[in-house]
């Protein structure tokens, strides 16, 4: 037994210790080294870098949106404000489960699915980490009571006073101020980085009408906030800040009073009209009928509303002032003649014999006058014009050919766009040989000279246009490039000259002489509108056909739908002696320019020159 019993080794068990102590050793070392290089680097090699990431991740940039500038009249009444409105808004990155949180608000508030849908879109969209986005606009107090006692629910709710654009008359400059809408994820895609940051912490931008247009001024610029917040993403508390710049203030030419006269007197009708200043090019009053109110698209229409515009068959999103373009009618043969005269093709007191309607040469074609057995034996262009004899014209048409015609009618802005500073603007046509070429594949015809020479065939112009030309002929050929915009931040905004027409000034004194015969002459088509002013006016009534006539049928009225019925025109100035205010009336199918469109320009006339109370606003 004692042999079989073995001894230990102790030499072995002191180099297997050895070894194994030695390897720890090293393993200890090793590790250590490893620790001190990663405490050095961390502590003095990437100390700055570290600090750097370990402040982002508690500090934020949160924007400040600047307050968005105001739209005035010109009497200083306010058209576009912000009002203070309290937005429900949730801060994605804290909250753990977005759709519990928005089930708990549904039962606190009404959330309607327009606006979870109208949130998750914007949720899509490109934006900064920690930026609220909005829910529900227009909180009501009992419903921020309800949500304020509910806060231990809700992280990553937020209640806060915003501003929100409101149009004081709602529809009464719809089609001009126009509005401002949420930022779309079309219009997000398109801005560049500038642009981006220009919105931070902003969700609305100028959608239509002078909002658009002068969008950047209205703007501002966008201040900032660093703020230290914790790991639940709350405000701990404010580093630095820079305030926003508010946006610029406009003040418009528009006129308040003048604007509501000028809607009153459609009375209902769908039409337009546009007054314009004929010293400057400042537009007064446009209007288009019917209209909209404009607060409903602020903070994103509901899918109703937008429909029954939408499919309206009046058409109130439509801007019949700007982009309507309508047969002009009769209200261009002031220009026809004054080319005539200026052609040397007739002269004041040449004469035509109308029998009630006009045959070319070789053609059968019969072109009727408006007045069935014509106006006389002996018609000059004075007589032409007041009593509107369709007769003359086609016979002037004729002599002059569409080239002078094109050529002198395209300095009064025919055809082309006015410039104006709202968008959006069509730009009718005047037409020509190189146009119907293009557009119908045609020649052009001798009838076509008959039908531009009174306003019809493939002439359509805008109610913008019509006052345009009106405007030029009353400043004696000065053609002013429109504008609404008076003053852009205090900087006034300076007339600008697009065209002066030269043209001997017995010719204007011929031509406006005439269209003072309209309104003041026994036979003027629109002499009713005289009674009872106290001063002198200049005009041209107009009927457009909306619907072409068969030869040998008459207009009847009766036999056609509402819709199809002509449309009514005028034209005109006032006073005659100093032109102040150039007026162009459209009103949709009413068949009569001296019975349904030259009072609508009578009322605006009396609005401005001899109404009461509008002097007493200018006064004060």
């Amino acid at each position: 037994m004692s042999e079989a019993r073995q001894f230990k080794d102790h030499h072995r068990e002191a180099r297997l210790f050895f070894g194994r102590a030695l390897f720890a050793g090293l393993v200890i070392t090793v590790l250590t080294t490893l620790l001190v290089v990663r405490y050095y680097s961390l502590q003095v090699t990437h100390h700055e870098d570290y600090v750097t990431q370990s402040d982002r991740n508690r500090v934020h940039v949160l924007p400040i949106p600047p307050t968005r500038g105001l739209i005035y009249d010109r009497n200083g009444e306010l058209l576009a404000e912000n009002r203070a409105s309290y937005t429900l808004s949730i801060v994605h990155e804290r909250v753990d489960d977005l759709g519990r949180t928005l089930a708990v608000l549904a039962e606190l508030v009404n959330i309607a699915p327009n606006d979870i849908e109208k949130f998750n879109d914007q949720l899509r969209q490109r934006r900064r980490p920690f930026d609220a986005v909005p829910l529900r606009y227009n909180l009501t107090e009992e419903e921020i009571a309800r949500l304020a006692v509910n806060e231990f629910r809700l992280d990553g709710v937020e209640v806060h006073a915003q501003l929100v654009r409101h149009y004081t008359h709602g529809e009464l400059f719809a089609h001009t101020i126009g509005y401002v809408g949420r930022i779309s994820e079309r219009e997000l895609a398109s801005f560049d980085e500038q642009e981006y940051q220009a919105y931070a912490g902003t969700h609305s931008i100028g959608k239509n009408g002078l909002e658009r247009s002068y969008e950047s001024d209205l703007l501002g610029e966008v201040g900032y906030q660093n703020v230290e917040t914790n790991a639940r993403g709350r405000v701990l508390r404010v580093l630095e800040s820079g305030n926003p710049k508010p946006g610029k203030d406009l003040v418009l030419h528009l006129d308040t009073y003048l604007q509501e006269q000028a809607l009153a007197a459609l009375e209902g009708h769908r039409g337009a009209v546009v007054a314009i200043d004929v010293n400057t090019g400042g537009v007064l009053a446009a209007v288009s009928a019917p209209s909209f109110d404009a607060n409903l698209f602020v903070t994103g229409i509901s899918f109703k509303d937008y429909r029954e515009l939408n499919q309206s068959r009046d058409l109130p999103l439509f801007n019949r002032f700007l982009q309507g373009q309508y047969p002009p009618g009769s209200t261009v043969k002031p220009i026809i003649g004054m080319a005539g005269l200026h052609y040397d093709i007739v002269t004041p007191s040449d004469t035509v014999y109308d029998p009630g309607f006009y045959r070319l040469a070789n053609s059968s074609r019969v072109y009727r006058d408006w007045k069935r057995h014509g106006h006389g034996a002996k018609v000059d262009l004075k007589q032409a014009i007041a009593e509107s004899c369709d007769t003359y014209f086609y016979d002037l048409g004729h002599k002059m050919g569409i080239d002078k015609m094109h050529a002198f009618g395209y300095q009064f802005g025919m055809g082309e766009k006015t410039g104006i500073d709202v968008p959006n603007e069509r730009r009718g046509i005047w037409p020509s040989r190189d146009w119907k070429r293009g557009a119908r594949g045609q020649p052009w015809y001798p009838g076509d000279n008959l039908n531009v020479a009174i306003g019809q065939g493939d002439v359509l112009a805008t109610p913008m246009q019509l006052a345009v030309m009106t405007a030029t002929l009353a400043s004696k050929g000065v053609r002013y490039k429109p504008h609404m915009v008076a003053s852009v931040g205090g900087q006034p905004v300076e007339p600008e000259v697009m065209q002066s027409v030269q043209v001997e000034e017995t010719h204007w004194d011929a031509i406006l002489g005439a269209m003072e015969e309209v309104v003041h002459g026994v036979r003027g088509t629109a002499q009713r509108i005289r009674r009872g002013a106290d001063y002198r006016m200049a005009g041209k009534t107009g009927t457009a056909q909306v619907v072409a006539i068969a030869q040998g049928e008459e207009y009847d009225s009766e036999a056609l739908s509402e819709r199809n019925r002509d449309h009514a025109l005028f034209v005109g100035f006032a006073p005659f002696e100093n032109p102040q205010i150039a007026v162009a009336v459209l009103v949709e199918n009413a068949e009569s320019g001296s019975g349904a469109a030259a009072p609508v320009a009578r009322k605006v006339f009396d609005a401005w020159l001899a109404d009461k109370h509008h002097q007493h606003e200018g006064e004060s």
